[in-house]
């Protein structure tokens, strides 16, 4: 198991950036509900907690089963909350907390249509509740020093299993038998824990962009797409490679060496102050224009970090600006059923001169 210091976050910081976004959403106060934006504003690790942000005051609400750890995260975060332990009260002590503010934010993308009649009808009945979009995620797009170093430190493990299991593609294993060799590997060199299931997609299982590991035998003729991922400390990495088993017929190659001249241009463009759909159209013009534009199946990328899918997007359909601290995956892919599939992707984090790459595993196709 590797053993890795990381720099601090600045947690405690979080809550005064939010405040700060409030009156611009139309609301006083915003009740957070989502875990991952509770875990972002103060540490919290657990399953189950409401974040009440007030102009002058954060209450946090979880139940029993948090009582030691509640306080003891929060505290080494260095996050200033009022902490009430509570089980079928704990409306009723946000309710009271919000006393004296009259327009309550919520998180629309997370709150249910049962849970906001709820807040209405039993929580706040004399508040007027806003549906927010964005406010926690705005702060989260851009990643402090901290954040990225653990979604670095989580792609050189990564980068290390992937090192260690690759020439066992050759052994005549089954795609779970990878699997579980690959996710092992991650384990043991410290990762907390896989980002997402790992694909291994052989032969035509690799043409389904999002294939599930099956008990198909890995053979000579294969391209195996490998996508997969550490989870260090909260945050994710976020890698596919794709290795060719025997020797490429002449559209393997082709195939190959495509989807490489398109990630490398997709690469190149992440840049601070580039729109993310203009990334996205470098890397489908590279394969539109090898005849493939139809069988490019997905979006380029994404956001990484306490989510595994997080913006940025990097889409035709995006509207962000790549920015200093961004975290974006850049993956293009073809996908040809009587043939295979192709997808290379890399993690960058924009830099105010460009970028830097935080997944290395090398990209040669080969066992050998």
């Amino acid at each position: 198991m590797t053993t890795l210091a990381l720099v601090p976050m600045d947690v405690a910081g979080r809550l005064g950036r939010l405040r700060a976004r409030l009156g611009g959403a139309g609301c006083e106060a915003l009740l957070v509900t989502r875990l991952g934006n509770i875990r972002y504003l103060t540490g919290f690790t657990g399953s189950a907690a409401l974040l009440l942000v007030l102009p002058d005051e954060t209450v946090f609400v979880t139940d029993g089963r948090y009582a030691t750890q509640a306080p003891e995260q929060l505290g080494a975060a260095g996050v200033e909350a009022r902490i009430e332990i509570s089980g079928p009260a704990q409306l009723q002590v946000l309710h009271d907390a919000a006393t004296g503010i009259a327009r309550l934010g919520l998180e629309a993308n997370d709150v249910t249509w049962g849970a906001q009649r709820r807040y209405a009808s039993e929580g706040f009945p004399e508040l007027e509740l806003v549906a927010t979009e964005g406010l926690v995620e705005g702060l989260r797009l851009v990643k402090d020093d901290g954040e990225i170093a653990r979604i670095e430190a989580a792609a050189a493990i990564a980068d290390a299993a992937l090192a260690q299991v690759r020439p066992r593609l050759g052994a005549g294993l089954t795609e779970k038998d990878f699997q579980l060799e690959l996710d092992h590997a991650m384990r043991l060199l410290g990762a907390d824990d896989v980002s997402f299931e790992t694909i291994v997609g052989s032969g035509p299982n690799g043409a389904k962009p999002h294939a599930r590991p099956s008990r198909r035998r890995i053979v000579e003729g294969d391209l195996v797409v490998l996508d997969f991922g550490a989870l260090l400390d909260g945050y994710h990495s976020d890698i596919s490679r794709t290795v060719m088993v025997g020797e490429p017929s002449a559209t393997q190659t082709r195939m190959l060496e495509v989807v490489a001249a398109s990630q490398s241009a997709g690469v190149d463009a992440v840049q601070p102050g580039t729109d993310a759909a203009s990334v996205d159209k470098v890397c489908r013009d590279v394969i539109a224009d090898a005849g493939w534009g139809d069988f490019f199946l997905h979006g380029t990328g994404h956001g990484v970090g306490l989510d595994i899918h997080e913006d940025p997007r990097v889409a035709a359909t995006s509207t962000a600006t790549l920015a200093p601290g961004h975290v974006v995956t850049v993956e293009p892919g073809v996908y040809l059923p009587e043939h295979g599939g192709v997808r290379i992707e890399d993690t960058l984090v924009v830099t105010p001169t460009g970028h830097r790459r935080l997944t290395n595993a090398p990209k040669d196709f080969s066992l050998s």
